[in-house]
């Protein structure tokens, strides 16, 4: 869904580039063209709707297609996260739809409107049936904007879904074990593990957003590749889908063939990379704290040291010494640092930091000011915060 642009928002953003001139900008040369707009809707499609073919991970392996038909109705599904695309619904299927019958969950995934749930339905006698299951990009990557009720509304790709408890729903499975199951019910909403399954270690992330990327070569919070790179991770080692990932760094290799994942991969890039932030809503932060904002930014607060350029990064990796942040999590990485991380959008997806151990902007703030003894007043804090709530 389009919103008005937020002048306040462009206005601060415009300053930020011009105070940050130089930051990434050297990206531009040798760029290739534009992609075109078909395969701009390809990657839109393939972001809402491909599986790769992991419901051979969540149905042959998971059952989740059992789970979901014989105890996950519309409330249960609406409770974890899930969401559902209103504009795909037929008039009046919500008033007169039984939300605590699974069935009706099954209905809604045989319209393509539970956002992220792929499904097979047949129909014997009348009777629909979900056979198989799988995930797509939008499940943790996109979100709704509400205006059915809480949960139902119009498709928003490239939110981080923060209802999302992608761990809830995984020990859900009949096929975990009691002890993977508590591993995967720790996680809590709008967090995930993506290295759980491949090291065993226990440390879930904050999901991203994956719009606003234009500008940022490194993906991710530990900048291991780029934005294909990371795609092909997900989609093959955490989706379960049917393609070729190998990264010895982090001693992962991956060959299910025929790779069905890397031939979809500049399709979906050229789709994010079209997803622009969504602006700040009109009167959610105070224009004129965040004008004086912009310069703390630049200054004091020393932000654009690290935070400068289209997408407002360097792009650069910082070890977690040097930012005051835990290392578990970047150690288990392949290059075990943290990427400076794109401040785009920022009012939509709190909490902050790869780990979330900032709740709120402020929260963020008092973290570096505790970290490089910047020595910000009161008033410059309140406006460096009114500032970030506008990019």
């Amino acid at each position: 869904m389009k919103r008005r642009a937020n002048a306040g928002s462009t206005c601060a953003l415009l300053i930020v580039l011009a105070l940050t001139a130089g930051a990434g900008c050297d990206q531009q040369d040798g760029q290739q063209p534009p992609p075109s707009a078909a395969t701009i809707e390809e990657g839109k499609q393939i972001f809402r709707f491909d599986t790769f073919g992991d419901e051979a991970q969540w149905t042959d392996v998971l059952r989740m297609h059992e789970v979901i038909a014989s105890a996950v109705d519309p409330l249960t599904a609406l409770s974890v996260g899930l969401k559902v695309d209103s504009e795909v619904l037929p008039p009046g299927l919500l008033q007169s739809a039984d939300l605590r019958n699974p069935a009706t969950t099954v209905a809604l995934i045989k319209l393509d409107a539970v956002v992220g749930i792929k499904g097979t339905v047949t129909s014997v006698g009348g009777v629909d049936t979900l056979t198989r299951v799988g995930i797509t990009c939008a499940l943790c990557h996109s979100t709704v904007d509400d205006s059915v009720q809480k949960g139902i509304g119009r498709r928003l790709d490239g939110w981080a879904n923060t209802d999302l408890n992608p761990g809830a729903i995984i020990a859900l499975s009949p096929a975990l074990t009691p002890d993977q199951k508590a591993v995967y019910n720790s996680w809590g909403k709008g967090f995930y593990d993506p290295r759980f399954n491949q090291d065993g270690q226990n440390r879930p992330v904050v999901i991203p957003p994956a719009y606003g990327l234009e500008g940022a070569e490194l993906a991710t919070y530990t900048g291991d590749g780029d934005i294909s790179y990371w795609n092909s991770y997900v989609a093959v080692t955490q989706m379960g889908g049917q393609g070729v990932f190998s990264d010895p760094r982090i001693g992962v290799e991956v060959r299910r063939t025929p790779d069905i994942v890397t031939p979809k991969l500049p399709a979906l890039k050229a789709y994010q990379l079209s997803l622009r932030k969504p602006d700040a809503r009109a009167g959610s932060f105070d224009a004129a704290a965040a004008q004086r904002g912009v310069a703390v930014f630049a200054g004091a607060g020393r932000c654009s040291s690290c935070h400068g350029g289209l997408a407002v990064t360097d792009d650069k990796l910082h070890a977690a010494s040097e930012v005051g942040t835990e290392g578990f999590y970047a150690s288990r990485t392949a290059t075990r640092m943290y990427r400076s991380t794109p401040l785009r959008g920022l009012w939509q997806h709190a909490p902050y930091f790869h780990d979330g151990s900032a709740k709120t902007l402020p929260d963020v703030v008092d973290h570096y000011e505790r970290v490089f003894h910047l020595g910000l007043t009161a008033q410059q804090k309140s406006d460096l915060v009114e500032f970030l709530k506008s990019l």
